[in-house]
């Protein structure tokens, strides 16, 4: 890409990308490109050409995990076979649902639909526990919403009413495709939006669930008992997991507490429309090539993606998305080297010795907070690649291959979900990747105090040999520190160095800390894109983590023979050069705890002096702010 050094300093995102976004043009079958999106593509189409070698027989898979993989492409791929077997093999588990009678008949099958991914007013599950990070804890959570985030449900909200139009036509094709009247259906899909908008006012929105500490809310069986007098959570939690448990975490007390207004004898014919058609888009992307082109029309309203993948990609995707680790690590044994591993390693304790320096000389902090800062960066775990071995679940996904895609589907489904309340009470396993190799990302977490980088993103924009080690500092040298600064950023800060939510600040630093906390949210609330505005609160803790890591990051590119400055902050626009969907914006405003990454890239630089002098950035220009107002936390 070239740089229009004319524009740099009124606006170094466009700058750098603009020429590229005058003509870049968004796949059909997606709702963006650039940046993450085409490394992703890029991947897709790489191991797409390797596994149609595997699928035509010209060459082997590389283990026996690999091979299950394979078969599972293969009957995802065969539309032939899928079109001949019509709906006929989701009768059984739509059946399951019009056959219940009533709350109590329904009540008595929940633990096996559970197991079987039924879809519920609230969902159990086994998760590390946050104060006892070594053991696993018992959950539940509230149910799923149609619309994206219960603002959407608000009097006057612009985008609902259209969304909801979209849901119905995408449900009324999915009803005549799979052979039910239209009566049935209109009636059917109006209780289920009914039963939808009844738990929509008890459910936080996506702002205030991005604070998750404030979801871990433990109760012990008599005070989950008495949540509902129409529903046994007790009981049912028992029969997934072998017994009455003695704690369980509560996402939302609030929405149990109104659980009997939502679930009733008189609300249960609309629940039962809601699991019906919850269900029926559940299984329609393994059944017909036309059903699974008609289950994604509401996703693509969404997003704004103008049309569902062909048939290649989509089988790839399903596949793919089921034995993601084992697809992974195939990625990574393959395409991942070790000079790659060893120079990020290299640059990850880098990154670590900068963080640990910032903090020794941390002018706002007390010594007692100071030391255990330093204790939970001194206990940061680090991966980078990927996984040793390949988790145990995955060995338990074997296919049969004269049984339909949904029905080998159906299976791995009950043995997850039967795997997850199975750990229910033992000893974490802190080596499990939560992301596959092949997927370009990188993510903290907080339980296991670590950081992740998986192979995919190792690579142009954000890595190359070939890239200038400034150039490299300013990509994934930013993004290894901003996942190091999670761990101090507004949820992170809450968590010690065993990953146990805890608290270990004074009380004047952590006030301290809420104030510049307080200063991110104002410096980014109300920003204008052309999707709308920015909610500074939801997405507070990614920015926390973008100025931590631009700034670190800084700092070591500053200590290198050869610095480059320039070269460090036109890579760090670059790795968000991105063109996406009106749609997708729109979302992704309302939901996603990330800035819209034209202000990533820009806003972070503002707030750094070195970025003024390295292209003598003026009062009057448009990348100016104020000394005053910049913002600086770690």
């Amino acid at each position: 890409m070239t740089v229009n050094e004319q524009l740099i300093k009124d606006d170094l995102y466009m700058a750098v990308n603009g020429d590229w976004l005058k003509t870049a043009k968004i796949p059909a079958d997606r709702p963006t490109t650039g940046g993450f999106a085409t490394l992703a593509d890029n991947i897709e189409h790489q191991l797409m050409d390797d596994f149609s070698a595997m699928l035509a027989g010209t060459t082997r898979p590389t283990d026996k995990y690999l091979g299950e993989f394979i078969k599972y492409y293969r009957l995802a791929a065969d539309f032939a076979h899928r079109n001949k077997e019509g709906f006929g093999p989701a009768l059984e588990l739509l059946e399951r649902v019009s056959h219940l009678r009533d709350l109590t008949d329904w009540q008595r099958q929940l633990p096996a639909l559970t197991k079987d991914g039924f879809p519920a007013p609230f969902q159990f599950f086994v998760e590390p526990d946050m104060k006892d990070t070594q053991h696993y804890v018992l959950s539940v959570d509230v149910g799923s919403l149609i619309l994206p985030d219960t603002t959407y449900y608000q009097e006057n909200n612009p985008q609902a009413p259209a969304l909801l139009e979209t849901y119905r036509a995408m449900m009324l094709k999915l009803f005549k495709l799979a052979g039910y009247d239209d009566d049935f259906a209109q009636e059917t899909l109006e209780q289920a939006l009914a039963f939808d908008r009844s738990m929509a006012p008890y459910e936080k929105d996506s702002t205030a669930r991005a604070d998750y500490t404030s979801l871990y809310n433990p109760v012990n069986a008599a005070e989950l008992s008495a949540f509902s007098d129409q529903v046994d959570l007790v009981a049912d939690a028992a029969a997934l997991i072998g017994k009455a448990p003695d704690k369980i975490i509560v996402s939302e007390p609030r929405y149990f507490e109104h659980l009997d207004k939502i679930v009733n004898p008189q609300t249960f014919t609309n629940f039962k429309g809601w699991l019906f058609v919850k269900t029926l888009l559940r299984v329609s992307p393994y059944l017909t090539d036309e059903a699974r082109i008609t289950a994604t029309i509401y996703n693509r309203a969404l997003s704004g993606s103008k049309q569902a993948a062909n048939q290649q990609k989509s089988a790839y995707r399903l596949a793919s998305n089921q034995f993601s680790q084992v697809v992974g690590l195939y990625y990574g044994h393959k395409y991942f080297g070790e000079q790659a591993k060893a120079d990020v390693e290299q640059m990850v304790a880098k990154m670590v010795a900068v963080y640990k320096h910032r903090l020794e000389n941390n002018d706002w902090l007390s010594a007692t907070t100071r030391e255990q800062a330093i204790v939970k960066l001194n206990n940061l775990g680090v991966q980078v690649g990927y996984p040793d071995k390949l988790a145990p679940l995955y060995k338990r996904f074997v296919v049969h291959e004269g049984e339909s895609l949904l029905t080998n589907a159906s299976r791995f489904t009950r043995i997850a979900i039967e795997d997850n309340f199975s750990r229910w009470g033992k000893q974490v396993d802190r080596t499990e990747w939560e992301m596959a190799a092949s997927t370009v990302n990188a993510y903290y977490n907080p339980s296991f105090n670590i950081i992740v980088f998986p192979a995919a993103i190792l690579q142009a924009p954000f890595y190359g040999l070939n890239q200038s080690v400034s150039a490299n500092y300013g990509g994934i040298g930013a993004v290894i520190a901003h996942e190091i600064s999670h761990a101090f950023d507004n949820n992170g800060a809450k968590f010690d160095e065993w990953g146990n939510m805890k608290n270990w600040w004074t009380d004047a630093d952590k006030q301290h800390f809420d104030t510049l906390a307080q200063d991110m949210i104002r410096e980014f609330d109300g920003l204008t894109t052309r999707a709308g505005k920015v909610n500074g609160k939801l997405v507070v803790s990614e920015n926390i983590a973008d100025a931590g890591g631009l700034s670190c990051a800084l700092e070591a590119a500053k200590e290198t023979p050869d610095a480059n400055l320039r070269e460090f902050f036109i890579n760090w626009a670059r790795i968000w050069c991105v063109k996406s969907s009106l749609e997708r914006e729109k979302l992704l405003l309302a939901i996603d705890v990330h800035a819209p990454q034209e202000l990533r890239a820009n806003i972070q630089p503002r707030n750094l002096a070195d970025f003024y002098t390295t292209f003598n950035v003026q009062p009057g220009d448009g990348m100016y702010m104020e000394p005053e107002n910049r913002v600086n936390i770690w």
